[in-house]
């Protein structure tokens, strides 16, 4: 289609209405600038909105729990003043186990030999998970300088490690590029107990319980549970998307001009600087400054393209890992689960399928080759028992994250989703007898699924592997990794940035400090 003319001239353009995206831009108006949110879907929220999957059945559509995001940070947000409601706080984790009780898993639940196991554990890893807590919530600093500003929080770490004193900062050293399957051997002797911790070492990655820097991920995810303050895990009320409604209200409040079913074609360059956006219908839009919430690739290849990058970097960027191993599985019941040995108390929380730390290696080995998991395991929820109005009148939701799933599957997901879906709500039946005859409807969102409807290249939620070669320092890539690109007037502020993925928002607010910085 022709180009139209420029319809409008902002100081910066977001690209992308998901959480990160509307963070940046709230913070961007606060600081005095003209802002404008281009977003391609007709809602907002992204990944993390709430969608209707059956009549009159909704549901969170990829991320379904709110345990990232500092308190700090909604503070600052004041979302309460926009109408954010939570539907439940402190909601308990279970490991579920077939024909058997259910595991309760946290602090004061665990029993028998265990117990005093858990307390020796339990500990030293939140003390070690909150010494690391602060840098995720600060923009990362640049290697090779000598600037005081890239100096300063180096410094800063080296001084909470050492603070931690000899024993814990040596324990730290020793286990953080470890798996967390030989650490929860080393502590624990129950099976289904070391299963349940493992599983969220390795939730939303492409790790098994056995691939180096899994205690990595496990102490970034803890970090971030230690900045949610009393909330802890909590639903928000009308799911995800009643988070993504409260911000965009505050990006109203705060003057940003939003924008639904506006994809963005390209990023506009004017003499080696970001000049505005094209929408796909041909609108230009012109802006200063270019803020993408978009993941790396499809950033820098798609939008941007490798005609305004160097080689070297544009290599970087298609070499970065952002193929997803994780699908989204939803039901609409006719009536509320009934887990083997659930306490009705705990089916308001966070469910486990991982009986075992071998268990989820061995689902994880399938992914290997292209296979998806012949027992996945599953973190399960049922959003309805907390908040009825996600479902009519005495009926429930489940959703429940599924993986092994990978992208690249042999024989293509449009072949095998059926019959991936019937293999997870088997698995979930052997913990819920009788479930499948309360089945009204299904829907199974596979990895290709996700990169189509929110379009995030390879359907990774995180937009990319969190390890150590695109962790803090290098995440996405060095050249982009304190949310400036190389290209002057062009930043990053989506998961694919630091701290990564998760309903974080970190990552919106730490660039909008960028920006604005850049322009003081």
């Amino acid at each position: 289609m022709a180009a139209r003319g420029a319809s409008a001239k902002y100081d910066c353009a977001v690209i992308g209405g998901g959480h990160n995206g509307l963070v940046c831009a709230t913070l961007l108006a606060r600081g005095g600038r003209s802002v404008v949110v281009l977003e391609a879907n007709r809602g907002l929220g992204g990944a993390a909105a709430t969608r209707e999957f059956a009549p009159g059945f909704r549901v969170s559509a990829c991320a379904h729990l709110l345990h990232l995001m500092p308190a700090a940070l909604q503070r600052e947000l004041r979302l309460d003043e926009h109408g954010f409601i939570a539907a439940a706080t402190q909601m308990p984790t279970t490991a579920l186990v077939a024909d058997g009780a259910a595991l309760a898993r946290g602090a004061g639940d665990v029993g028998g030999a265990d117990a005093a196991a858990y307390a020796r554990y339990d500990a030293p890893m939140r003390c070690l998970a909150a010494a690391l807590a602060p840098m995720l919530s600060r923009v990362p600093p640049r290697l090779g300088t000598h600037r005081w500003s890239d100096l300063v929080p180096l410094l800063q770490l080296g001084w909470r490690v050492r603070r931690l004193g000899t024993r814990d900062m040596r324990e730290l050293l020793r286990i953080v590029g470890m798996n967390v399957y030989d650490l929860l051997e080393e502590n624990f002797e129950s099976v289904e107990l070391k299963g349940a911790l493992g599983l969220d070492a390795v939730l939303g990655t492409n790790f098994g319980p056995r691939s180096p820097g899994t205690v990595l991920t496990l102490l970034h995810r803890l970090a971030g549970q230690s900045t949610v303050g009393a909330a802890g895990l909590s639903q928000p009320k009308g799911g995800m998307g009643g988070l993504c409604d409260a911000l965009a209200r505050a990006a109203g409040a705060a003057g940003v001009v939003i924008r639904t079913s506006a994809p963005v074609a390209r990023i506009e360059v004017d003499r080696d600087r970001a000049s505005g956006v094209l929408l796909e219908d041909g609108e230009r839009i012109a802006a200063r400054t270019v803020i993408s919430s978009a993941d790396p690739r499809t950033t820098f290849l798609r939008l941007l393209g490798t005609g305004h990058l160097d080689a070297g970097f544009a290599r970087r960027v298609a070499n970065f890992r952002s193929r997803g191993l994780a699908a989204k599985l939803h039901l609409a019941l006719d009536r509320a689960p009934d887990f083997t040995g659930l306490k009705p108390e705990r089916a308001v929380g966070r469910l486990l399928i991982a009986p075992s730390l071998r268990y989820i290696e061995q689902a994880y080995n399938h992914a290997k080759y292209g296979e998806y998991s012949r027992a996945p395991v599953m973190e399960i929820t049922v959003p309805s028992i907390n908040d009825a109005g996600l479902a009519p009148a005495g009926r429930h939701v489940l959703s429940a994250v599924v993986q092994y799933a990978p992208y690249s599957l042999q024989g293509g997901w449009e072949q095998e989703r059926a019959r991936f879906a019937d293999l997870a709500i088997d698995t979930l039946a052997r913990y819920a007898p009788g479930l499948r005859g309360t089945i009204i409807a299904s829907e199974l969102l596979s990895p290709l699924d996700i990169e189509r409807e929110f379009h995030i290249t390879g359907g990774h939620w995180h937009h990319g592997d969190l390890a150590f070669d695109q962790f803090w320092m290098v995440r996405p890539v060095p050249g982009a990794a304190q949310y400036r690109t190389p290209l002057d007037g062009l930043f990053l502020c989506g998961a694919g940035c630091h701290p990564g993925g998760g309903v974080i928002g970190a990552a919106g607010r730490n660039a909008a400090h960028q920006v604005l910085h850049e322009a003081a």
